[in-house]
């Protein structure tokens, strides 16, 4: 009878310890409770959000830029000097 109390009271003391272990690292885990890892996840979040964002604009920029200067056909009267017939 003492055998089976100290192996039913031992084995309480040991879900009582592995159930605070597991509840302690959960709680180090997790998301909602540890606001120091979170706060630090969100910032590499928005870090990495505004760095996508400026360098797709710099991208979409870089795509729609002005081709170069046209040939254009000026009339040469209306040049710096102009000539005439």
């Amino acid at each position: 009878m003492r055998d089976f109390l100290r192996t039913t009271l031992y084995f309480c003391i040991n879900q009582m310890n592995m159930s605070q272990e597991q509840s302690h690292q959960a709680a180090k885990t997790d998301f909602g409770r540890n606001w120091v890892s979170s706060s630090r996840f969100l910032f590499h979040v928005q870090l990495f959000a505004f760095a996508a964002f400026v360098l797709g604009g710099c991208y979409g920029l870089y795509s729609m830029r002005y081709p170069g200067k046209p040939k254009v056909e000026v009339p040469e009267s209306t040049l710096y000097t102009p000539k005439y017939k």
